[in-house]
């Protein structure tokens, strides 16, 4: 007979098991909604179990639709990739308490759509100009704006967000007035909330095609726990194909940092649009190059990943990059997290806020703790009184708009 304690523990693991949607069988076993057995109640906790683990080998290949999918959940919901006994596998987790429900504030919907794009640009290209153009093209009346991240470092991510932007503005002149720099905005999530804050009823994401079923998952779980909207789209603007012979559909930031890298200011011209003269592009070449701080012996896998794959692996698999325990930030959603499992060649990772995500090693990057509070806002922004901390709490007013968000020193003046 099970004591008083055995009883309130196990009753932690069904409210869990409850949350997660699972069926149970009566005896402890817990079934999904397709009748899979997924987890067991072992000492008043949820074992997970995966049909498809082979005990003390490498986890099997994964098939398309694995390599499609960008796992998102909270950390109490980890069904999708448990610990198992091979080297990579992240430490057991200690119980957690239960998380409040999440609940976005209750704002009047007094807007339509807003067509959005958040990305990189780092450094921007003759291909984010056709994303920008799809952008527009797709908005309600014009209603979209253009998110630069706000990562940054040496490597992957060399321009600065206020340089970007300026570089963005002059080289996109048709959505200069559509680009926003606003320090609040480091992740999709970010950019969500502040939408549904100023009374959006729905939005519009447009990324590339290798993108938009992370997207779709993203926005579409934390719908009605971060923010609520009637309506979340998820829009491709066409796929990149690296090999093509034009400037456009062949262009990305890789090549750029690559050529960049290697001294090819030729091939670096090529991903410069033709808004920007000669002079300019250099100096766009220039710039980048010093951010880099290109030095002898540089490493393609650390610059460009999809251009030296296999030396990226290696490192990964040597353990000599990305291990448990470190912060890494996902470069295309912006979100940061602790690496709390390797898979074969993709990490999961939770947040501050207890939100677990999973990353191909080729879409991260090492992370700054910079000692920010869980929201992400930097010290100086939190000293009442300041004019700092004023324009942090206008990002958090029903209404405002996009525009009254930053203001950017290096913006061209007409």
């Amino acid at each position: 007979m099970k004591n008083f304690f055995q009883f309130l523990s196990e009753s932690t693991a069904v409210q869990q098991a409850t949350r997660m949607g699972l069926v149970s069988d009566g005896h402890g076993g817990w079934y999904d909604k397709k009748g899979e057995f997924v987890a067991k109640t072992e000492k008043g906790q949820l074992k997970f179990y995966n049909k498809r683990q082979r005990i003390g080998q490498q986890d099997p290949a994964q098939t398309d639709k694995e390599k499609r999918l960008s796992q998102t959940s909270y950390e109490t919901q980890p069904a999708q990739e448990p610990a198992t006994q091979q080297q990579d596998a992240a430490p057991q987790q200690e119980p957690q308490a239960e998380k409040p429900e999440m609940v976005p504030p209750e704002v009047e919907k007094t807007k339509g759509t807003l067509t959005i794009a958040f990305g990189r640009f780092n450094p921007p290209t003759t291909g984010h100009e056709k994303l920008l153009d799809t952008v527009a093209s797709s908005s309600d009346d014009g209603d979209y704006i253009i998110v630069p991240s706000r990562s940054q470092d040496k490597k992957k991510n060399p321009l600065d967000a206020d340089t970007k932007v300026s570089i963005m503005r002059q080289m996109y002149p048709n959505h200069s007035e559509k680009i926003v720099n606003d320090p609040a905005n480091r992740t999709i999530f970010d950019v969500l909330k502040k939408a549904h804050m100023d009374g959006y009823a729905g939005v519009r994401i447009i990324g590339g095609g290798d993108r938009v079923k992370e997207f779709e998952k993203l926005s579409g779980d934390y719908n009605g726990k971060l923010y609520a909207f009637d309506n979340v789209e998820v829009r491709s603007a066409g796929d990149r194909d690296p090999d093509a012979e034009d400037d456009v559909s062949g262009m990305s930031a890789s090549k750029q940092r690559k050529a960049a890298a290697e001294g090819d200011f030729k091939t670096f011209r090529k991903g410069v649009p033709a808004s920007m003269n000669d002079k300019q592009a250099r100096e766009l070449y220039n710039t980048l190059r010093a951010a880099m701080q290109i030095k002898e012996g540089w490493s393609l896998w650390e610059i460009a990943p999809k251009f030296d794959w296999l030396n990226l692996r290696e490192n990964y698999v040597q353990e000599r990059i990305y291990k448990v325990g470190q912060f890494v930030e996902n470069l295309n959603t912006g979100l940061v997290g602790k690496i709390i499992r390797r898979g074969t060649n993709y990490l999961i990772c939770v947040t501050e806020d207890k939100i677990m995500f999973k990353s191909w090693i080729k879409d991260v990057s090492e992370a700054v703790v910079n000692g920010t509070t869980k929201s992400g806002v930097p010290a100086d922004q939190r000293l009442v009184g300041t004019d700092a901390f004023r324009k942090y709490v206008e990002t958090m007013v029903p209404g405002n708009s996009w525009g009254m968000q930053f203001i950017n020193k290096y913006r061209k003046k007409k």
